[in-house]
């Protein structure tokens, strides 16, 4: 029998059959398909109980873990492997034990909660949401997609999802423009952007959380992504709103509403709230870059005393430090701090000081020594330090990523605190380093043990830079709270610390994008904000400045800051009348400290924001939408800063309901504009009918004399409503163990009586006795008051009229009657 011999070829051929297409060529390259944007496929099988499920298309893998009935989280792995599970944003994932249905038809899989609904179309992979009315509130646009990055590895990842024509969209931190994102097209890397410009972006912080409202109906998309990330309004597409990042995963998070207090609410379940600060950290802050030496800095606090200005700190800028070495003196400058921080603490002064992240480069410097021998430096790829020029020369830089590196960071205050430091605020720590911006994208991170290069970790560095000064201080002081201030961060740093908006210049329309900012970042998840008061940079003249000092009055974080080129930039340093209205103003906020500390109380516990903007408290109304001067803060008192030169007038919107004149005690019905005159002695201040807003003796710093009563001013409603009342010691950690006060007062009124109830939770007591009542707006004229069951005889009424009476603090039901 004759053999079947195959010749080369042959056997060639048939191999490659066998190895179903695979083909052996001379150029190996050739064939490979080029770099494009892959996009989900058909899914074809989904699978899932409990609070986790899985969605395939054969390859690529979209894991949804629902958190709560509100919030449910979206996960893209492009070809079915996920990273490992980890968030400095979201510490602490635990999904809620809650029913949860799981659906599948023809069309889609469905998995619904008792408010929201995920659905998972199978014709093409998109993914919406919709409410318990089954109301599309989210829908991709296209699906979810990614594109291969061959320089780094890994992906750039994107969603896209629809924009409708009345769609708006808000916050994303301190991006230094209008309050509606509509049609904007913006970056999240932290920059440091010395005299920012309206629309230049991007900022100091990376937080990349916005809130969609449409048709009434709010949402959250949370992008937990740390590496560069990109977001667009409806701005190159406008049927079409996008976000992606250069590396990492597409994980986002779907925050249902449906008002937007509630996605707020629901963003700080999922990233934390900000702690209870010291009281005296609401206060009024003075700085300057610098005040040195020690004389000028013993002559500020002087002058504060002898103006009668309240004032609680005053922070030393890089000017205090041996050569800009961090944790040193000059003692040029500074001959004896401990006891200069001493002296001004008796004069009820805090001294706040600045610390950098870089460390100079000198072997005869303890803390670069330390640092150098343990290893706590960045590193490059190939092993060098990673080394740049900042304001000591060349330094080198903590990996605040490791946390050996933060506990031993948070180790290094002890000195500081030792000498009397109460405050410590941090600086440069995008991170910005001169010429180059920041660090080169090779540097690598410990991430806590996740790994990874500076793409990863740029966004991070800043706050857990805060998060190491924070925790350290926390321990050295105890149960004493610490007050820390940061310049950079990402989403959670209000875990840590206070911000500030930068190096912003003293010009009108950055005193128009300070109350922008601020609102847009408590919005954002980041209560405790404010900006620099009057400018860094620039010269403001006495308008200027007075209209800026009575903003920051009503900013949560209240600092006076400018550069060491300007002018003194004290509120008495423009002179006459201008130090009496900016004494008059911040003698106010002193006055208001206990509504601001409980509206901080309120956050802290319950996750509302303390700036609210006009559209988070009337989203169904369109026009509110670009309503950007007018806040509140908590949700009693309403201000309308003045923002242009010379303005006698404004016009003011009012919230639905009745609201009276700080002022002038007059009511307006709300729902509309008013015009509201703004003589340089004011600013347009309005309080919400039934509100009850308690108020301390004027103080020239907080504690500096015992409180003997409270003053509750309350003003009348037709209709029931409620504040709220916290008090605690102010500087300890003992709340957390319910050693605190949380009083609510109801008030209900009608044509002939007004009644209050008062309720009490938690274990402090105040040492004070009594309140001191001022009753406003009361449509009759008052002929009986009776506290539980007993009769008050002795009460006036004031030409304004105006109820005052006192009584006992402990009182429960109260009741003026005609």
């Amino acid at each position: 029998m004759e053999e079947n011999i195959l010749n080369p070829k042959e056997i060639l051929n048939e191999f490659v059959e066998e190895e179903e297409g695979f083909r052996h060529l001379n150029n190996p390259a050739d064939g490979i398909k080029p770099i494009t944007k892959k996009y989900l496929g058909v899914p074809t099988h989904g699978v899932g109980s409990g609070s986790k499920y899985y969605f395939t298309d054969g390859d690529a893998k979209v894991e949804l873990i629902v958190v709560n009935e509100e919030i449910m989280r979206v996960r893209l792995a492009p070809h079915g492997v996920f990273l490992e599970d980890f968030s400095y944003a979201v510490p602490d994932l635990k999904p809620k034990n809650i029913a949860v249905n799981f659906f599948e038809d023809d069309k889609e899989f469905r998995v619904s909660t008792a408010k929201v609904n995920c659905h998972i179309r199978k014709a093409d992979f998109f993914i919406s949401f919709s409410d318990q009315n089954n109301v599309i509130t989210s829908s991709d646009a296209k699906a979810m997609h990614w594109e291969e990055n061959t320089q780094f590895g890994g992906y750039y990842v994107f969603s896209t999802k629809e924009c409708h024509p009345d769609e708006n969209f808000f916050g994303l931190g301190d991006k230094p423009t209008e309050l509606n994102l509509r049609g904007k097209r913006l970056v999240n890397w932290n920059t440091d952007a010395y005299s920012f410009a309206w629309n230049q972006d991007p900022l100091y912080r990376s937080i990349p959380f916005y809130i969609s409202v449409n048709e009434g109906i709010a949402h959250g998309i949370f992008f937990d992504n740390t590496f560069k990330a990109h977001f667009d309004f409806g701005g190159e597409d406008r049927t079409k709103t996008s976000f992606w990042a250069d590396g990492g995963e597409m994980q986002y998070y779907y925050i249902h509403g449906p008002h937007m207090m509630d996605v707020v609410k629901s963003y700080h379940l999922l990233t934390g709230t900000h702690p209870m600060p010291p009281l005296w950290a609401l206060g009024y802050h003075q700085c300057r870059w610098s005040y040195y030496p020690e004389a000028k800095f013993r002559a500020v606090a002087k002058g504060f005393r002898e103006n009668k200005i309240p004032c609680d700190a005053i922070y030393l800028d890089i000017d205090y430090m041996d050569g800009y070495r961090c944790f040193t003196w000059n003692r040029r400058y500074f001959p004896d701090p401990k006891k200069m921080i001493a002296d001004a603490a008796e004069m009820g002064f805090k001294t706040v000081v600045i610390v950098d992240p870089g460390i100079r480069v000198d072997d005869n410097y303890p803390i670069f020594k330390e640092g150098k021998e343990k290893k706590y430096f960045c590193r490059r790829s190939d092993d060098y330090f990673m080394e740049g020029h900042v304001w000591p020369g060349r330094c080198q830089f903590p990996d605040f990523t490791n946390a050996e590196v933060r506990e031993w960071w948070g180790s290094l205050f002890d000195e500081l605190i030792e000498y009397g430091v109460a405050g410590v605020w941090n600086d440069m720590n995008e991170p910005a380093v001169f010429g180059s911006g920041t660090f080169p994208a090779d540097v690598r991170h410990d991430y806590d043990g996740y790994r990874g290069s500076h793409r990863k970790a740029h966004n991070v560095y800043g706050m857990q830079m805060v998060r190491a000064t924070y925790e350290g201080m926390r321990k050295i002081l105890k149960n004493k709270r610490p007050f820390t201030i940061t310049r950079a961060g990402y989403s959670g740093l209000q875990r840590y610390a206070s911000v500030w908006t930068g190096d912003n210049v003293a010009s009108w329309e950055h005193l128009r994008l300070g109350n922008i900012q601020c609102q847009r970042l408590s919005m954002s998840g980041i209560p405790f904000c404010g900006t620099d008061i009057g400018g860094f940079s620039g010269e403001p003249d006495g308008e200027l400045f007075t209209r800026w000092i009575q903003l920051g009055s009503f900013s949560p974080f209240m600092r006076a800051h400018s550069a060491g080129d300007t002018k003194e930039r004290e509120p008495w340093s423009f002179g006459e009348p201008f130090t009496a209205i900016n004494r008059n103003f911040i003698e106010l906020r002193y006055r208001l400290l206990p509504y601001m500390y409980s509206a901080f109380w309120e956050h802290h516990r319950y996750g509302f924001p303390i700036l609210r903007p006009v559209v988070m408290q009337e989203q169904d109304v369109l026009k509110n939408h670009f309503r950007q001067d007018e806040f509140t803060y908590g949700d009693k008192i309403l201000v309308c800063p003045v923002l242009e030169p010379g303005q006698k007038s404004r016009k003011v919107y009012l919230p639905k309901g009745k609201w009276f004149n700080f002022w002038t005690n007059e009511v307006e019905t709300g729902g509309e504009e008013v015009e509201v005159p703004t003589p340089l002695e004011t600013i347009p201040i309005f309080i919400k009918a039934g509100s009850v807003i308690p108020e301390y003796p004027v103080m020239q710093y907080v504690g500096e004399k015992p409180i003997e009563e409270i003053k509750l001013n309350v003003y009348y409603s037709d209709y029931e409503a409620n504040s709220f009342f916290f008090e605690d010691h102010g500087e300890s950690f003992a709340y957390e163990q319910d050693i605190y006060s949380e009083k609510k007062f109801v008030v209900n009124g009608d044509e002939s009586s007004l009644t209050l109830n008062q309720s009490m939770e938690g274990l402090y007591t105040p040492r004070y006795d009594g309140y001191h009542f001022k009753v406003i707006g009361l449509p009759f004229v008052p002929a009986t008051i009776t506290i539980d069951g007993k009769d008050i005889a002795d009460f006036v009424i004031s030409n304004e009229k105006v109820l005052e009476f006192k009584y006992t603090k402990t009182f429960s039901t109260l009741q003026i009657s005609k």
